[in-house]
């Protein structure tokens, strides 16, 4: 599943769920643990290429929102930069491909569920 896709799927499941922006965070908040916990049990290769593409669309749904949030900050404020930093940090990232490793992979998917839980927790904070 390529990232549009992913996307595109979330914001259907976060318009049926009545979210007005399409975010569905029950469903980030479910892919956020099930990737926190992806190395209790048996380490799935496929399964962490999977989460990484979930992953890699709830990070572009809530990449908008972050980004508005950082453009009503002050651009020299050290809160902003802080914030740009790791939101650019957080894209970067997500554009990687997976490390063929396993250990490496699943290292990888859990830095990016720990990302979105930022950008959720923001998004959900609107931002403080």
């Amino acid at each position: 599943m390529t990232t549009n896709e992913a996307e595109l799927q979330a914001g259907d499941r976060a318009t049926a769920a009545g979210e007005p922006d399409g975010i569905d965070v029950l469903t980030i908040e479910e892919t956020i643990k099930i990737a926190l916990n992806a190395s209790r049990g048996r380490l799935q290769v496929t399964t962490l290429i999977d989460l990484q593409e979930q992953l890699r669309g709830h990070i572009a749904l809530l990449r908008g929102p972050a980004r508005k949030a950082a453009d009503q900050m002050w651009r020299g404020a050290t809160r902003w930069h802080r914030h740009i930093t790791r939101l650019d940090g957080i894209e970067r990232q997500a554009e990687q491909e997976l490390s063929p490793l396993p250990f490496g992979a699943l290292i990888e998917v859990q830095l990016m569920a720990r990302d979105c839980q930022w950008l959720l927790d923001g998004y959900k904070e609107n931002w403080r």
